[in-house]
């Protein structure tokens, strides 16, 4: 619930707002002045602050200087007569969110506190999402034991320090925003904003003002000038998710974007330069949606200047274990022992196809956490779904079905057998080798003499 700090000198305004206010279902804190305020304002933390401008002995714009200086996240919104338009316009040079005049419409003020209230989240979340980026979207947390992985983590690394336009492929679920946070912080640009807008979550006109932005009055509920990502993004970067869903005319537009670096908001007709590297997904091949005609192709070739593909988890199987037990270290609470796995599950969990990819392997893990008893995950406390998934053996895969010329020696098969069971209980241990050994029943010094073997 939103804390809103509503500040007049005049009880019967006061009133009237904080009934209005609180009926939206927001918490409000009634301040009688500007001096009762600056009391408020240095105990308590609020998402808005909505002030009078004209008030005696300490007036709106003290209020908002002290706002601006001891609260930066939080936003102002300024009410002032007819008469003193001039005065909030001040206001708004100095920090403020937007201005209401006296009298107000009510709808116009809800209006502009809704949009107040977002735009304080967007700053919140910039903020966190800036301090996760320095610790959760590094390239060491992107689980790759298979050779697929490998070579995308291997990609990252290339790209990364470029600018150059990356689309990535990958079915849902299977990590697409996660390798393009991971470009954006092995990259030049890692100080500066992420931004991520879902082409296929909003309808046509709001995802070309979310994009580009828009002026006041360009269409019915733009009551303030709105700068779009690419404006926001300046000097970081901006993803656009479901890229092959966007709409034929917002193409053209984003295309103008990439060519000539600069966006125009919806209702202006001005340009305005950006620097902002952009990053795409999708998870439908836009060879096929332009065959359709449902995608330009200049604006594919725009974007794939170099393509990465993210396998689907069931063409990966040696990441599902590593990934699992990833999962178990993340989920378990700091000093606490994770889970361990029944061998049974091992080979439910390796079995299973995994049609929502990481994503359902993550809710998979999530939910048998929860049920787990004795610190063990056992079949009976996997999702429905997945415990009924018969466990492959070695009686399902005949060597009759294999080309006996490709066939590996026995040597062979064996160490890539040792090898494979190597990583996953050092995955397992979270790299302890001395626990490694301990559960392998084998001497310290025999796991490093196995150790360079396995990690060729």
């Amino acid at each position: 619930m939103a804390r809103i700090l509503l500040v007049d000198d005049e009880p019967s305004i006061l009133s009237v707002l904080s009934a209005l206010l609180k009926a939206e279902g927001y918490e409000v804190v009634p301040a009688l002045g500007g001096d009762k305020a600056k009391g408020v304002l240095a105990s308590e933390e609020f998402d808005l602050m909505i002030s009078d401008i004209r008030m005696s002995p300490v007036n709106g714009m003290e209020l908002l200087k002290i706002a601006h200086d001891d609260r930066p996240t939080m936003s102002v919104i300024m009410l002032t007569a007819y008469g003193s338009v001039e005065t909030a316009i001040e206001a708004l040079k100095l920090g403020a969110f937007d201005y209401v005049t006296k009298p107000f419409k009510v709808d116009e003020l809800l209006i502009t506190v809704q949009r107040a209230l977002e735009y304080n989240k967007a700053l919140s979340e910039n903020a966190d999402l800036k301090a996760q980026l320095g610790t959760k979207y590094h390239l060491e947390n992107i689980v790759a034991e298979s050779a697929v992985m490998q070579n995308v983590c291997d990609m990252i690394k290339r790209v990364a320090p470029t600018d150059t336009t990356i689309l990535i492929y990958g079915e849902s679920g299977t990590g697409k925003e996660l390798v393009a946070k991971a470009i954006h912080t092995q990259s030049r640009r890692k100080e500066k904003k992420f931004l991520a807008v879902n082409c296929a979550a909003l309808p046509e006109p709001l995802l070309e003002s979310e994009m580009f932005g828009h002026t006041k009055g360009a269409f019915t509920g733009a009551t303030v000038n709105k700068e779009g990502l690419f404006e926001a993004a300046s000097g970081g970067t901006i993803f656009l998710d479901e890229i092959g869903a966007m709409p034929m005319s917002i193409q053209g537009k984003l295309l103008r974007v990439l060519q000539e670096k600069e966006v125009r908001r919806v209702g202006s007709n001005e340009n305005i330069a950006i620097d902002a590297r952009v990053l795409a997904a999708t998870n439908t091949r836009l060879e096929q949606l332009m065959q359709e005609g449902k995608f330009r192709e200049d604006l594919y070739y725009r974007l794939s200047v170099i393509p990465i593909e993210i396998k689907p988890l069931r063409e990966r199987i040696e990441d599902i274990l590593p990934l699992v037990y990833h999962v178990l270290r993340k989920e378990s609470p700091p000093g606490t022992t994770p889970p361990t796995l029944d061998t049974e599950v091992c080979a439910i969990l390796e079995s299973y196809t995994w049609p929502g990819n990481v994503r359902e392997l993550e809710n998979a893990i999530k939910h048998a956490i929860t049920f787990a008893k004795d610190n063990k995950i056992t079949k009976d406390v996997l999702p429905p779904k997945i415990a009924a998934t018969p466990a492959k053996s070695a009686s399902t895969s005949p060597l009759s079905d294999l080309d006996a010329s490709k066939c590996k020696s026995l040597k062979a098969f064996i160490r890539a057998k040792e090898k494979e069971y190597l990583q996953q209980v050092l995955s397992h241990t979270g790299g302890d080798k001395e626990e490694a050994a301990k559960a392998l029943k084998i001497s310290l010094a025999t796991l490093y003499r196995k150790l360079p073997e396995a990690q060729e």
